[in-house]
């Protein structure tokens, strides 16, 4: 199964937990420090909450297809690419509390995307060296370029 994932930042973490929770009936399936994640089935969708400065408003962070399999990503960044998408491929990337598989492509308003799957739990939420994590803000990627430049915040 896969499903649409939408990454917002946001000003309050516990009131914005408490704002989805009512609003979708669920849980979050995930809650860790500055980070939550609600697996809602009705809609299909993967709703991520990252902590953000408490000045500012709630706006989206990134945008993402959830999907089973490494396969899946890998035939995802094959298709963006044969479609003439510049792509980023990451294996093996902790980020926001999971070990993930994911590619990037960004549309014409610049706004990112990941095609991304959840390898195993982990403890942290910030990007190991060399990643694009949404949860990073301004990391130099190992070919020296910004994440910020892939529109990830």
């Amino acid at each position: 199964m896969s499903r649409v994932q939408l990454a917002l930042r946001v000003p309050d973490l516990a009131a914005s937990v408490a704002f989805y929770t009512k609003l979708f009936g669920t849980e979050p399936a995930k809650l860790r420090d500055g980070y939550a994640n609600f697996a809602v089935a009705e809609p299909p969708l993967k709703l991520v909450l990252i902590e953000g400065a408490e000045d500012e408003d709630t706006r989206m962070d990134h945008l993402g297809v959830e999907v089973d399999t490494t396969e899946a990503v890998r035939a995802a960044a094959t298709r963006l690419g044969e479609g003439g998408l510049p792509t980023t491929e990451e294996t093996d990337t902790t980020c926001c509390y999971a070990l993930q598989d994911k590619v990037w492509v960004h549309g014409p308003g610049r706004e990112p995307w990941e095609v991304y799957v959840v390898k195993a739990d982990a403890g942290t939420l910030a990007k190991q060296q060399g990643s694009t994590c949404c949860a990073d803000t301004a990391a130099t990627r190992d070919d020296g370029s910004e994440a910020a430049a892939l529109g990830c915040r």
